[in-house]
């Protein structure tokens, strides 16, 4: 079976990721910044699947760490068919009060990482003249979001290179797309004040906040062959948050 790698999928949108591609017959490699309690029960859940699955520790804003992960994955589970890069972070702050540093940090891992991860596995997609990248991107790197100026700038690069992607690798038959998530319930968002989860709450068509395996269908839709004709594309998964 096809191998899926799936960056920052120790928890959250990942996890659920990394489970969804496991419940299609994917074999799964997974990956977060070091292995923690969790990390080994999600693994152990997804063996429980059927499908071959091993944990790869590495810090994705660091290109070595991803080209020693993509071959120590590639050496373990075969090539990797599907590349999901949903690794993340957030560092809020009204611009002009955000620090460099967290600015730097959010882009390292949410934008770089995609750049780093797609580079290395792109060569053996190329080689052979099939693969699926499938990045998680926002809908704050569509409309922005007061307190994100770093977030939005990186969910926004990763269209503009998602869309680049596709133009440069589609006659090799690779499919890029990007997903861009609303308001998901995650340790990211319950973290949010009450009253600003209301306002937006209030902002959303479907009248509830989407969770983790509502993004994770839409991945696994991406990763199908039902999408072999589709590339350069943002999906929004925002209950309809952002529709215009």
């Amino acid at each position: 079976m096809a191998t899926a790698l799936v960056t920052g999928s120790g928890r959250g949108i990942g996890k659920a990721i990394a489970l969804e591609l496991a419940a299609r017959g994917f074999d799964i490699a997974l990956n977060d910044l070091a292995a923690s309690e969790e990390v080994a029960n999600t693994v152990n859940e997804i063996r429980e699947k059927g499908v071959r699955c091993d944990f790869f520790a590495a810090d994705v804003s660091k290109h070595e760490d991803v080209a020693a992960m993509c071959a120590e994955a590639e050496k373990k589970l075969g090539a990797v068919e599907v590349l999901v890069c949903s690794a993340g972070i957030n560092r809020d702050a009204l611009f002009l009060r955000m620090k460099d540093e967290d600015w730097q940090a959010v882009l390292n891992v949410d934008l770089n990482s995609v750049f780093y991860c797609a580079k290395e596995v792109l060569r053996s997609m190329l080689k052979a003249r099939k693969g699926k990248i499938i990045a998680v991107s926002s809908v704050s790197g569509l409309v922005g979001n007061v307190g994100q100026a770093n977030y939005s700038a990186a969910k926004a690069g990763i269209i503009g290179l998602v869309k680049t992607l596709a133009k440069e690798t589609g006659s090799r038959n690779i499919t890029v797309n990007a997903v861009a998530p609303g308001f998901i319930d995650t340790d990211m968002t319950r973290g949010m004040p009450e009253t600003a989860r209301q306002k937006t709450l209030e902002a959303i068509p479907l009248a509830r906040a989407g969770q983790p395996e509502d993004v994770a269908k839409a991945v696994a839709f991406l990763a199908s062959n039902a999408a072999d004709y589709i590339t350069g594309q943002v999906l929004t998964v925002d209950g309809g948050l952002t529709m215009y």
